[in-house]
């Protein structure tokens, strides 16, 4: 094995200018493709993280039936006092939750006492919801960081478009599910910018004051948001927490719960898909480009030696170790490539990175592009590109092995 090694070496050297020829386009292949995958998945990492970390959190829980009524807000799909208590008993013993917070979502009027617009609210706990969205206080572009009972936060367009700032007085009317009217003068603490673009309507009140504004009594909850220790491992945790509540069941046994990953909650999702689809196909554009580079080489190498095959095949070497030189050629190109190519790569991502390049996302400006190599993106990137170098020497190598060495050795 060693001296076909050799042997391969040698034939590549011959060939100087075709062999780095080749070796250039995987490498400039490979870099394409580690650059892409690192920036593209950099901005959907960012992306993510500001739906996740600003608003919805990694996961969330409802009452069975509520998604598919969410946009409605409907008072009766909240979660009861005992449904509270059992949930809050099973998130407590969970490792991997780093925070969770209880919502109360409903709609409602909004009033600086000359004009009135409808608004979006969510009742919270301010210290959970902080914690489970950490993103928010940076939302906050007015007034202090923080919310108390008897204040509100207001999203930007309602702001501006009615001319309230914080301090401001202003009154919220909702209706509660029983269909009477109730309202609540508020002291507004903070304006927020909108994650979601400019028709965001979502402020924020102390749970206890929307508690008061419906006139619930006893304890309700729309949702349960959480915010998990590591993100990577949501999907797995997704299923440890639905297999855990799909146990809970009411009186009429059935489910109590619903469980969600932010995928299911926004629509930013499919942005997310889409940048994967485009990884794919940048992939198998990689996988073309070292096929045909390939190939093309190693058939240009087999008939420009016709004769030199004819002879090793007439001194009684078997087709096995002619085909085997072939493919090490094959192999050989691939890990050059590949090797440079990483380097590369690494190299440009990190000039990226140090050049600081700033965009825009949504409302959000300023965010800084932070493109990382992930070690399985480069190992697997890597293996492909070998196998395809020795795949796309397969035929050339067995056309070489079955050629017969009387006419070989004719060959002109």
């Amino acid at each position: 094995m060693g001296n076909l090694f050799k042997i391969a070496m040698r034939n590549l050297l011959r060939y100087k200018r075709r062999t780095l020829l080749t070796a250039s386009l995987i490498t400039i292949g490979v870099v394409f493709v580690l650059v892409f995958i690192s920036v593209s998945g950099s901005f959907k990492n960012m992306m993510i993280g500001q739906i996740t970390d600003s608003m919805i959190g990694h996961l969330q829980v409802h009452r069975k039936g509520y998604l598919a009524s969410i946009e409605n807000l409907p008072l009766n799909m909240n979660l009861k006092a005992g449904a509270i208590a059992r949930l809050e008993e099973k998130l407590n013993k969970l490792p991997e939750i780093e925070a969770y917070s209880q919502r109360v979502k409903f709609g409602g009027m909004f009033s600086n006492f000359v004009e009135t617009t409808n608004i979006r609210l969510n009742g919270v706990y301010p210290d959970r919801e902080f914690k489970t969205v950490p993103l928010l206080l940076s939302r906050i572009i007015e007034g202090k960081k923080g919310l108390e009972r008897g204040e509100i936060l207001i999203p930007d367009i309602l702001s501006k478009g009615m001319g309230v700032k914080p301090g401001d007085t202003v009154v919220v009317v909702a209706t509660n599910k029983d269909g009477s009217v109730n309202g609540k003068q508020f002291k507004i603490a903070g304006v927020v910018e909108s994650a979601t673009g400019p028709g965001g309507r979502d402020g924020y009140i102390h749970i206890e004051d929307a508690m008061d504004i419906l006139r619930i009594e006893e304890k309700e909850v729309s949702e349960f948001a959480m915010r998990i220790k590591d993100f990577n491992h949501m999907h797995r945790f997704y299923e440890k927490l639905y297999s855990l509540l799909s146990n809970e069941l009411n009186k009429m046994g059935k489910p109590i719960f619903e469980v969600h990953t932010w995928e299911k909650l926004s629509p930013f999702y499919n942005i997310a898909k889409m940048i994967d689809v485009m990884t794919f196909f940048i992939k198998l554009m990689l996988i073309a480009i070292v096929l045909i580079s390939i190939m093309n080489v190693m058939i240009m190498a087999i008939y420009e030696r016709v004769r030199e095959i004819g002879t090793i095949a007439a001194i009684g070497t078997p087709p096995g170790k002619i085909r085997s030189m072939f493919l090490i050629e094959g192999l050989c190109l691939g890990v050059a490539g590949t090797l440079a190519g990483d380097i590369a790569g690494m190299v440009f991502v990190f000039a990226l990175n140090m050049a600081k390049i700033t965009f825009d996302f949504g409302r959000q400006k300023g965010l800084m592009l932070s493109a990382e190599i992930n070690t399985v993106d480069v190992l697997t990137i890597s293996l492909i590109v070998i196998i395809v170098s020795v795949i796309a020497s397969l035929q050339p190598a067995f056309k070489a092995s079955r050629m017969e060495p009387i006419k070989a050795l004719r060959h002109v």
